[in-house]
């Protein structure tokens, strides 16, 4: 099991960066740097190439109907370049709210444009011309809806590798079977390790039956928020809350995919009941309504010997790299969380 953390979009990016250092050296694997409607991720990551040497970077995750493929696949090589062929793609769709929102595009066919955009991307990676017509992409444009002049171009550089590992951010079953099958890595949301089976084995199984080989193992990319102390419940509490706000309030009434996802958890009574309050304004109660062990199964928080449990289970449900978000109040608490987790970490 490999061992991140992950930058948030809100954070002080100098302190984090600054912070990244001392967890590489900490012994961290993985820096994952998020977006949203935020500064943008690239940039950062960039940044975070220059001031480390070890630790991989990845994007966790870049929307893809913010960007074009091609660009896409250009970023990507432009990071793997700069840090020596140590990025990783993360890709996801977001969701309609911020990409028709603030973007202004349509929010349509997410799982055709997530293929698209991995089949698109490994073919500038390899140098080839890139000719694509596709259901959502069509490259170069036909004559027929631009000027007419467009011509199968390759990328002018020599990426640094040419299979750059993409994950996919998915919740819904057949976003799961699609990521299993085209990507290398599975970035899902609030992993609770007792009830992962239930919600999406079914979906992974059929989604390895038709991977490639080439591609190896699944990388399953869980993120979790971190504490390690003897009296968790403040923390327990801000991620109740975080809870809430996804279970709840994100997306609409019958189109929100966390609620979903609590629902195959075994929750359904109680994802209705957090929704029903949230919409309603009653944020304080629909966090209550919370089931505790969706609070405290999904999150490494608790001594060290509750977070090594914590984290035996996320391995023994496939979990191969855990992306943590250190929660301790200093930077050299946080650092030292790094340590302690590192210590414990499964290994195979």
């Amino acid at each position: 099991m490999r061992l991140g953390v992950t930058i948030d979009y809100s954070h002080d990016f100098t302190a984090a960066a600054a912070e990244t250092v001392e967890f590489e050296r900490a012994g961290a694997e993985v820096v994952a740097v998020s977006e949203a409607y935020s500064f943008d991720a690239v940039s950062r990551l960039g940044y975070l190439a220059a001031v480390t040497s070890t630790i991989t970077l990845a994007s966790a995750i870049l929307p893809i109907y913010s960007r074009t493929p091609t660009l896409i696949a250009m970023t990507a090589a432009g990071l793997d370049s700069v840090s020596g062929g140590r990025f990783e793609l993360g890709l996801g769709s977001s969701g309609a709210q911020v990409i028709e929102g603030f973007h202004g595009v349509p929010f349509t066919a997410p799982l055709g444009h997530l293929r698209e955009t991995v089949e698109i991307c490994r073919s500038v990676w390899r140098r080839e011309r890139v000719e694509h017509l596709g259901k959502n992409y069509r490259i170069p444009l036909p004559a027929d809806e631009g000027t007419g002049l467009g011509k199968p171009l390759k990328i002018i550089n020599e990426p640094v590798r040419r299979d750059i590992p993409i994950s996919i951010a998915a919740l819904t079953p057949r976003a799961v079977t699609q990521t299993a099958e085209i990507a290398n890595g599975w970035l899902p949301i609030f992993f609770h390790p007792d009830h992962a089976q239930a919600a999406w084995g079914d979906a992974l199984t059929a989604g390895l039956a038709k991977r490639d080989p080439a591609l190896g193992p699944l990388d399953t990319i869980v993120g979790v928020p971190l504490y390690i102390g003897e009296n968790g419940d403040r923390m327990f509490d801000a991620y109740r809350q975080r809870l809430a706000l996804y279970v709840g309030g994100m997306g609409a009434r019958g189109a929100n995919f966390y609620n979903d996802l609590a629902v195959r958890y075994g929750y359904a009574d109680e994802a209705a009941r957090v929704q029903e309050l949230y919409l309603a304004g009653e944020k304080a109660a629909a966090a209550e309504a919370i089931p505790d062990d969706l609070v405290r199964q999904t999150a490494l928080i608790g001594t060290e010997a509750e977070v090594g449990e914590r984290l035996a289970a996320f391995a023994a449900a496939g979990v191969t790299t855990i992306l943590s978000s250190p929660l301790a109040l200093t930077p050299q608490a946080r650092i030292e969380s790094i340590e302690a987790v590192r210590a414990v970490v499964p290994r195979t």
